[in-house]
């Protein structure tokens, strides 16, 4: 039996995340923390309904394993740098999602982003967390 790559894996979970099979994925991220590492590289799809269903996927872990989803922190840091406005945004969401006091912090750094869109993200998100 062939072993599935990690990039492999990925592109599934992306996958299933298109099509709304959030329940899947929440079940994996469930039972291996590891798959958080790769929130970052996930959310980094040109797929709206990727990226939204990252949003969903990321609501529901903080409902049950709160305690698990800041593991994400560092894979989505590397998106605030993203050249796409929407990327930037979008890793700005699942970081107030998450709502740490670490994931806020890097939120309020995102505020003078030269994007206006980035800009009134960042002030939503805070705007939830004051």
């Amino acid at each position: 039996m062939k072993e599935v790559s990690d990039k492999e894996l990925k592109t599934v979970i992306a996958d299933f995340l298109e099509m709304g099979h959030v329940e899947n994925i929440i079940t994996m991220f469930r039972k291996d923390p590891a798959y958080y590492d790769w929130t970052g590289e996930i959310l980094d799809d040109e797929r709206f309904a990727v990226r939204v269903g990252v949003a969903i996927l990321f609501e529901e872990l903080k409902k049950l394993q709160p305690e698990k989803v800041p593991l994400a922190i560092p894979s989505l840091l590397r998106l605030l740098n993203a050249e796409s406005a929407n990327i930037r945004g979008e890793a700005i969401g699942i970081l107030g999602t998450i709502g740490t006091d670490e994931a806020v912090a890097h939120i309020k750094q995102m505020a003078s982003d030269p994007s206006p869109q980035v800009q009134e993200m960042v002030e939503l998100v805070l705007e939830e967390h004051s």
